[in-house]
């Protein structure tokens, strides 16, 4: 076996028959694939190659790739290409428009044959020397055989006549996105169709809009489809059923949407001189107007002579810009989290949309060159976007205009924004591949004239700690370059070229705000220890190895939960042991030797694995997730287990089991630990929990801890069991408060029934809440898990606090009726201490 530039390439020999291409999104599925039909051969040659997943474990599949893939196999026999689902064919049909030797084009077929069985029968037949044509009839026919041994005869005579796509399967959902089918969850929609064999459509039976093409993201989008809309699906093919159920259980999943970026509002804005800036992330800048000028592109209009040529340089810069957003979507997965990273998959949809490139491709075949083709294609998506009705769909333009112009400069080759020295960057706005590139140590701000709180850049810079105003409105982009100008991002207070007063009190308010985090990150390497002497340790939330090393420095005591998914996610294949191993010691190395707690896979229907089959469910976050999910995938447990096992032979390590709501599961995930931790028994040193995240396993706490070290309390998805109010449900998710007196008393029944038996730690949302802290030490909690950048602020309010006051508190907060009443007692007491 050899690598080649399209994937794998698998030379089963050098004959001069007919050449053989697989083009999957799994490139494991497509070795697999190779090697089944090389023991079908018995030694004899085909030329067989593989262009499948972007790389071995990114899935995915790339129109150049496949090109090189054709040209490797051509021979003077020709090349029959088989294909799984999807944007496979998609990407095939273009690979064709690559190919500049129209004699090579001419030697391919591109089969609707399955990739399984279809390259099986084709390897044989092209072994025995069989033409294309015969070739390609034989892999079509691949399933013929064991269709047949598995129809009854009523069945049989029933069949439908080839030609005939079955009876049309119809549905209807209800979209309870907060902002309607956007970018993001129609992007999802839309990537889910293109894996099933299914022709779909939908409609807004709310407006009478449609029916569309669910495969396709710019049509999704003119549905203008709103949060309780009503929207019908209609589907055709051997997977209709499949497509109609999935996209309503999806729907009602609200199609996976992270909760953090639609339920969390910005500050609100104040007004000022511009008349309308909006904050949209934290923190206040004095400096120099900066901005990152554009040259524009040259929409050269010049007749085109050679429409082939034309399409060709669209494809190839499709598929370039592709290749740079997959490789900035990996990058902001890695430095940001997976849920910052989703934001670029609406632009590959949008890259991968069938219906704009044919939109495109016509305009090509009229005599129109490439450039002014696809700007004018994309410029009619972007203004049926933004006239749409609802305000945050039309934002969602914003998404076409950046990836018709990454498209465009690739085509032409002019250079994208310019670097700036450091200062305040002004800017119309900012696709989120630019805002996820800005040098934090030039930018200390950004303003732009457009956009809004909620756009895809807002969420990266609110991820990147950067003071963000938008909507300042176009006369900000007049204000020249070395201009003074000074924002708040929270407040959305803004002022250019200001009075020397108004800069200096921004100055103040940013020298407190920078002393105080100063200070803070100063002692950040301290104890966190009580005024009266008790001392709480303050530990990370992390997913990365770069996020160990943030916490390292900003001096956490160790990382409290590592979310193992970062390694399952993403990808075709689980991670083997070795992998897992090498990454934890990796986190472990970054923490500095400190202890690191490794929480085993916490994953469900709501975010399914492609390599592990999960049936879809009407709730999720009440189905088969976390232990629930590794206990019926053993296999899988042992594996991480082996490797959590080896990695704290090494560092000090704990592991804790998430979801747990019995005392059998939890017996159960400690024998699986036990047969991974092999004949030498349980490493020294290794302690072992679990998450208390389920009301019942609160209530009956007794019955765990004689098999525990710990325990750690998840505050989000207990407040949201406790009070049956989804986060992810922005009807409700005001009720899922940890504050409330409800969730008080299940964690001070956790807390005084482990006292002295176990260590109680908090790693939910409320650990880092100044004012849920004092309750939560009021109770008898002695570690609090953070985001890394909130362990020195944590660490400094601790020292403020008096734990038999804090303790007296928390007796009083479980008595009292809502979280508001909690909060108000909070206030009351820090008002005594300062006075």
């Amino acid at each position: 076996m050899t690598e080649g530039h399209a994937g794998t390439t698998e030379p089963l020999g050098a004959g001069a028959g007919v050449g053989l291409v697989i083009v999957s999104h799994s490139r494991t599925l497509a070795r697999a694939a190779v090697a089944l039909a090389a023991e079908m051969l018995h030694g004899r040659h085909v030329r067989i190659e593989v262009a499948a997943g972007l790389d071995d474990t990114t899935m995915g599949t790339d129109a150049v790739s496949i090109k090189e893939a054709i040209e490797r196999a051509d021979g003077t026999a020709g090349v029959v290409v088989l294909m799984d689902l999807g944007s496979a064919v998609l990407s095939a049909e273009l690979a064709l428009d690559l190919l500049a030797d129209q004699s090579v084009r001419s030697r391919v077929t591109l089969s609707p044959a399955p990739v399984v069985e279809g390259l099986i029968v084709a390897a044989v037949a092209a072994a025995g020397g069989a033409n294309r044509a015969e070739v390609a009839a034989e892999a079509r026919g691949a399933l013929l055989g064991k269709a047949a041994h598995l129809m009854s005869p009523a069945e049989d005579s029933s069949r439908q006549p080839e030609g005939v796509t079955g009876a049309e399967i119809v549905g209807v959902f209800s979209v309870d996105n907060p902002h309607g089918l956007h970018a993001r969850p129609a992007a999802r929609l839309v990537g889910e169709v293109r894996r099933l064999d299914a022709s779909v459509e939908l409609r807004n039976l709310t407006t009478g809009s449609g029916p569309v093409p669910a495969a396709s993201l710019s049509r999704v989008a003119t549905l203008a489809a709103l949060r309780g809309h009503e929207v019908e699906v209609r589907a055709r093919g051997p997977q209709a059923q499949e497509a109609v159920d999935h996209l309503l259980t999806l729907a009602k999943r609200r199609f996976d949407e992270p909760t953090e970026m639609t339920d969390t509002e910005p500050a609100p804005a104040s007004t000022s001189s511009l008349g309308g800036p909006l904050g949209a992330s934290p923190g206040i800048a004095v400096g120099l107007v900066r901005k990152l000028s554009a040259v524009p592109v040259d929409l050269d209009h010049t007749r085109s002579e050679d429409p082939a040529a034309e399409w060709r340089r669209i494809v190839e810069a499709v598929a370039a810009v592709r290749r740079e957003i997959e490789h900035r979507r990996v990058l902001t997965a890695r430095e940001l989290g997976a849920d910052e990273a989703s934001i670029f998959d609406a632009h590959l949809a949008l890259l991968a949309d069938a219906e704009m490139l044919a939109e495109v491709k016509g305009r090509i075949g009229t005599g129109i060159g490439a450039v002014p083709a696809w700007a004018g294609c994309l410029a009619d998506v972007e203004n049926q976007w933004a006239s749409l009705p609802d305000r945050y769909l039309r934002e969602r333009a914003a998404d076409v205009n950046a990836v018709s112009d990454q498209v465009l400069r690739a085509l032409t080759g002019q250079p994208a924004q310019q670097t700036m020295s450091k200062g305040v960057l002004v800017a119309r706005d900012l696709t989120p591949a630019e805002a996820a590139g800005l040098d934090t140590d030039l930018v200390t701000g950004v303003v732009l004239a457009q956009g809004s709180p909620t756009s895809h850049a807002a969420i990266l810079a609110r991820a990147r700690d950067i003071p963000l105003i938008v909507a300042a409105g176009r006369e900000v982009l007049n204000v020249p370059d070395g201009t003074t100008i000074v924002l708040d991002g929270s407040s959305g207070e803004l002022h250019i070229d200001p009075a020397q007063e108004v800069i200096e009190d921004f100055r103040r308010r940013a020298a407190d705000l920078k002393e105080r985090s100063a200070q803070q990150l100063a002692g950040a390497e301290e104890p966190a220890v009580s005024r009266d002497g008790t001392p709480v340790s303050v530990a990370a939330n992390i997913g990365s190895v770069a996020e160990a090393k943030v916490s390292l420095a900003t001096g956490a005591d160790g990382a409290g939960l590592v979310r193992t998914e970062f390694l399952f996610l993403d990808r075709a294949t689980a991670p083997d042991v070795d992998e897992q191993q090498a990454d934890y010691a990796a986190i472990a190395e970054g923490m500095g030797g400190r202890r690191v707690t490794l929480r085993t896979l916490d994953v469900g229907g709501d975010k399914p694995l492609p390599y592990l089959p999960m049936p879809s469910e009407a709730n999720p976050f009440l189905g088969r997730r976390g232990i629930r999910l590794s206990l019926d995938n053993r296999d899988l447990l042992r594996d991480q287990l082996i490797a959590v096992c080896r990695t704290a032979r090494q560092f000090p390590i704990s592991v804790m089991f998430p979801m747990v709501s019995t005392p059998g599961e939890l017996l159960d995930a400690r024998q699986v630990l036990t047969d991974a931790a092999g004949p030498g028994g349980l490493p020294d040193g290794l302690r072992v929990g679990m998450m208390v995240e389920v009301p019942a396993a609160a209530l009956k706490i007794e019955t765990f801890l004689p098999h525990l070290d710990f325990v750690s309390i998840g505050t989000n998805d207990l407040a949201q069991y406790t009070l049956a109010a989804e986060r992810g449900n922005g009807a409700v998710a005001a009720l899922a408060d940890a504050l409330d007196p409800g969730v008080l008393l299940l964690i001070d029944r956790v807390c005084r029934a482990a006292h002295g038996r176990a260590d109680v730690a908090v790693c939910g949302e409320t650990a880092s809440d100044e004012l849920a802290i004092p309750v939560l030490i009021g109770l008898g909690v002695r570690e609090l898990s953070v985001s890394p950048h909130a362990v020195p602020r944590v660490k400094a309010a601790l020292r403020e606090l008096d734990v038999r006051r804090c303790t007296t508190l928390a007796q009083q907060a479980v008595t009292l009726a809502g979280a508001d009443d909690v909060r108000k007692l909070v206030l009351a007491m820090e008002s005594e201490s300062v006075g």
